[in-house]
């Protein structure tokens, strides 16, 4: 789950982070009013989107006078922001966070992620810091400094100094340094997060370390433990379609093809992708429907992939171990009649039951389409959509 710039920031400066005086508006009105508030001659106004790149895309502007930050936050409001990071269809401006500028004498990057290779926390640093982490990676991939923290001794203050030298600090930055970055390790730690990124992390002219933007991204699977996390989410951000799928208890990502995948098992449903793209397709989504699916959990499913508008045939490929085929076949023909089907329907199945679940399929009488094998399947439902598609 992601959380928004200004809660990042918040959630930071309660561990020790330094962050920039700021508020939170809601209008145009009230940018104004807290520009007011903070006093200064100087404000940066930021769209709260989750979404990177916001500046290159007219997200973020300095003002220079409480005039300008009210009619800059008047042209952002409702406006759909559309990044390198978004689809076409972009991320909706509903708040904004206005803050004091900062003198601003070095930018630096400092990033935390899961290192899932040698399974620990990995901290990525860079001397030059303002651009996305991807570009740093390809323009400048020495500049990059890494860290992996051993869980059992936590991050060391000698490893923290460390990277304050290697990224050229000196002086009381180093004791700073070693501060912030303590407290970030902390804060992913703590909170079950899986990404901390504090990119700039500014030096100002006075020789400070301010994280002027904050981002965290958390582990979803936790978020039962950790209600004020949950608290943060903003549906608003999220795609529709998997907003909903979230909740109905699926693993829903939305795709851009029109073939509706329904499948048990993560692994199978990356294979039954790759399979739809090398016959020709374009998958509408990935779905795992998970090991115990009920026949009401598979109506639960069909009704999702259908909430897609884009979607023109639905492939459905079931290799049942703890799940059964009679339970998904049962489920299919009762999404068939309950949702009104008018799609073609593709079904493949093996493994448990499986006879009998063709069996089902069969006798129901609907013009549901069998498949032996995942190939037959992916080719049997791009033959069928291309019509559909013309």
């Amino acid at each position: 789950m992601d959380i928004h710039e200004y809660q990042a920031k918040e959630i930071l400066a309660r561990f020790g982070v330094p962050v920039p005086r700021g508020g939170l508006a809601y209008s145009p009105e009230q940018a104004g009013y807290r520009a007011r508030e903070l006093g200064g001659n100087a404000w940066v106004v930021k769209a709260q989107v989750h979404s990177g790149g916001r500046g290159a895309a007219g997200g973020v502007k300095l003002c220079r006078s409480e005039a300008e930050v009210q009619s800059f936050a008047a042209t952002l409001f409702g406006k759909q922001l559309v990044t390198k990071q978004t689809d076409a269809n972009g991320k909706g401006v509903y708040r904004l966070w206005v803050e004091g500028a900062s003198d601003i004498a070095r930018e630096l990057y400092l990033g935390l992620v899961l290192d899932r290779k040698s399974e620990r926390i990995m901290i990525v640093a860079s001397a030059h810091g303002g651009m996305e982490i991807e570009d740093l990676a390809e323009s400048d991939p020495d500049s990059l400094r890494r860290m992996t923290v051993d869980p059992a001794v936590g991050l060391s203050e000698y490893q923290a100094r460390e990277l304050a030298f290697q990224l050229g600090l000196s002086g009381g930055q180093i004791a700073q340094m070693v501060t912030i970055l303590r407290a970030c390790y902390r804060a992913y730690r703590d909170l079950d997060a899986m990404m901390v990124e504090i990119n700039p992390l500014v030096v100002t002219g006075a020789g400070d370390l301010v994280a002027l933007d904050a981002k965290m991204s958390f582990d979803t699977n936790a978020l039962f433990r950790r209600p004020e996390i949950a608290e943060l989410r903003d549906r608003s951000q999220e795609d529709p379609r998997e907003s909903r799928a979230g909740d109905l208890g699926l693993a829903y990502v939305g795709l851009d093809g029109d073939i509706g995948c329904i499948i048990n098992g993560a692994g199978l449903a990356m294979a039954t992708m790759d399979m739809i793209k090398l016959a020709g397709g374009e998958p509408a989504n990935f779905l795992d429907i998970g090991g115990g699916a009920s026949p009401e959990r598979v109506v639960r499913a069909f009704q999702t992939v259908l909430a897609d508008q884009k979607v023109s045939v639905i492939l459905v490929n079931i290799f049942a171990g703890i799940n059964r085929c009679d339970w998904v076949a049962e489920g299919v023909v009762q999404a068939y009649r309950e949702v009104g089907m008018t799609l073609p329907v593709i079904v493949r199945l093996a493994g448990t039951n499986v006879e009998e679940g063709r069996r089902i399929l069969a006798a129901s009488g609907l013009p549901i389409i069998s498949a032996d094998t995942l190939a037959d399947a992916a080719e049997k439902a791009v033959a069928i959509r291309q019509p559909l598609a013309a």
